[in-house]
């Protein structure tokens, strides 16, 4: 198989976690590359998410770098099967690849956790709310990417439906329940929206208010995406450039730390609809 041109941030993720596992064993890639019978230069390729490997490559390197944990092994398995394209594929080529990214770590997610302060939750805006958000991009965005990004926002928020759909616990801050984007009748509708996501089986929906002071990463948009096994859990943070996704184990701690600060800040379930409720009436 030729090696990958652009890989995908899954992609990317189970290279780094094959070159911590090597590193952490002290395996060189030359010992690496001799073991599984590849040049060194494809062990390199590998790491970086450019090329794949098989299972009984990946298992035996596993085997031999002393890896015990039979569930993380078993998940870095399965991120190496190929898989069927995920629905966002077909917006490759015409949306930046870490929108796609984000889609597909959601759609793989059994569990997430998100912090909103001035934003709605993505998978919980209405088209509206989205269309309005997309025109206030700098630089502009042209009317067919606007259009390609509000379908694709469309799509994602698929995801929490279904049989199969992941626990969702999503935080969002009292300014962001107060942020007019499209005006009063959008962000009534977007209020009303909220309140019928948050009686869905697999969604809380939890609100901070102003009155409740400060907590840690004020400021910042954060998704935590839970993986199969802990040690393949995803922070996403949003940024003007773009996505960022993080993973080292202090940055993951970190970030459960300041979700679970906010967590314990908000109102209940039931004070975040009551309040919810008002500021709807107040539009």
């Amino acid at each position: 198989m030729p090696p990958r041109v652009a890989p995908t941030e899954r992609q990317r993720r189970l290279g780094h976690e094959l070159r911590k596992m090597r590193t952490s064993a002290g395996m060189s890639a030359e010992t690496a590359a001799g073991l599984l019978g590849v040049d060194r230069s494809k062990i390199s390729n590998i790491e970086q998410g450019i090329r794949t490997i098989s299972e009984e490559r990946l298992r035996t390197l596993a085997c031999n770098c002393d890896c015990m944990d039979e569930r993380y092994v078993d998940a870095l398995v399965e991120m190496a099967q190929p898989s069927a394209k995920g629905w966002w594929e077909k917006y490759r080529g015409s949306l930046p690849p870490g929108l796609l990214d984000i889609a597909e770590l959601e759609a793989r997610a059994p569990r997430m956790r998100a912090a909103y302060l001035v934003h709605m939750p993505g998978l919980l805006q209405t088209s509206d709310h989205a269309l309005s958000v997309f025109r206030v991009v700098v630089p502009s965005l042209p009317h067919h990417e606007v259009a390609l990004r509000l379908a694709h926002r469309v799509e994602r928020q698929q995801v929490l439906q279904g049989r199969h759909a992941p626990e969702y616990v999503g935080i969002v801050h009292e300014a962001a329940l107060r942020m007019q984007f499209g005006g009063r009748d959008v962000a009534r509708a977007q209020l009303e929206h909220l309140l019928a996501a948050s009686e869905w089986s697999n969604v809380t929906l939890t609100v901070i208010p102003f009155e409740n002071g400060a907590f840690p990463g004020a400021g910042q948009t954060v998704l935590y995406a839970e993986g199969p096994v802990p040690q393949l859990d995803t922070v996403q943070v949003d940024n003007s450039h773009g996505p960022d996704f993080l993973h080292g184990e202090a940055q993951l701690a970190k970030y459960r730390a300041h979700l679970d600060w906010m967590e314990n800040i908000a109102l209940s379930p039931e004070g975040s609809r009551d309040l919810i409720h008002k500021i709807a009436r107040q539009l």
